[in-house]
């Protein structure tokens, strides 16, 4: 039977040290549950984390490509590399491309003693 993709998380889950995630980088972070197996991504912004399910509402596909790849060039949005739309890092709206106005599904993280946690 193959895994089922899952599109959420408990809360409490460690994740890995702040460190995991480079300022002003997006990290793919993977989770293997007994359910299925969860997709997401977290990007860093100072002492902000944002995370998100690895999937663009437009098609329902994975945003990237390439490993980690979910920023533009210049790091100031999230970008889905299959039809080019983009979206903004602090809610996740879609500010141009084929789904203008819709949003990436927040995943709940934080940053606990230090440490990357599910919130």
């Amino acid at each position: 039977m193959q895994d089922e993709r899952l599109f959420s998380t408990p809360a409490g889950i460690k994740l890995g040290p702040i460190d995991m995630v480079a300022q002003g980088k997006a990290r793919n972070i993977v989770i293997q549950m007994k359910a299925g197996r969860f997709h997401g991504f977290v990007v860093r912004q100072g002492l902000a984390v944002y995370g998100y399910v690895d999937r663009c509402p437009h098609a329902g596909l994975p945003l990237t490509q390439a490993l980690d790849d979910y920023l533009t060039p210049d790091g100031s949005m999230i970008a889905c590399q299959w039809h080019g739309a983009l979206f903004r890092i602090e809610d996740g709206e879609c500010v141009g491309g084929p789904c203008v106005g819709r949003f990436l599904e927040r995943w709940p993280v934080a940053v606990s003693e230090g440490c990357l946690v599910t919130a």
